[in-house]
């Protein structure tokens, strides 16, 4: 059974809450605009164009949030929507040979909101819902060229384990770093 806890609150300044299909509007436009500002310059604005709404489409993002190996979260900043982050428990990787390890598959802030503290509040977050699981780590993936990205998760405590090319087209591929972070 899963563990989580459903709302995380500062009174006043930020809650995280668990998404669900009534969240699909929500999430998709949180989706695409922070793949844009986070990796907008990654690929041409066709790759980008198709990325964004064949992985964040409406219809896309509620075929996710009703799967229930994922396990979308919200970030809300004074009541404004600021992110979103998704974990999959016992993610299965043939590079990492740990048992039980999350995938932080996505996690992502809008621009007009880093600076907060609102991406170091969810990973933790979201790192407290994977050891509430009985997970031993989490892993994730994240494109070479995302100095800030690398540099933070760096601080939580993940190392670099591996290299991914990340397909954004049928064209186009970003290298990623694979990471991990154990407990």
């Amino acid at each position: 059974m899963l563990k989580c806890m459903d709302n995380y609150n500062q009174p006043g300044m930020i809650r995280i809450a668990k998404a669900g299909e009534e969240h699909a509007q929500l999430v998709s436009e949180l989706g695409k605009k922070t793949f844009w500002e986070s990796h907008g310059d990654s690929g041409s604005r066709e790759d980008i164009q198709y990325y964004t709404e064949t992985q964040y489409g409406i219809e896309s993002i509620r075929k996710k949030l009703t799967d229930s190996t994922n396990n979308f979260h919200i970030i809300f900043y004074k009541d404004e929507p600021a992110g979103f982050s998704n974990i999959i428990f016992d993610a299965a990787l043939s590079a990492i040979t740990q048992k039980n390890v999350t995938e932080l598959d996505k996690l992502y802030l809008l621009k007009s909101f880093h600076g907060l503290q609102l991406g170091l509040a969810l990973i933790n977050y979201n790192i407290e819902v994977s050891k509430n699981n009985d997970q031993s780590g989490m892993w994730l993936y994240v494109w070479k060229q995302n100095t800030t990205a690398i540099t933070f998760y760096k601080k939580m405590g993940f190392e670099i384990t591996g290299n991914h090319d990340f397909i954004i087209s049928a064209t186009r591929s970003n290298p990623n770093h694979l990471m991990l972070l154990k407990y």
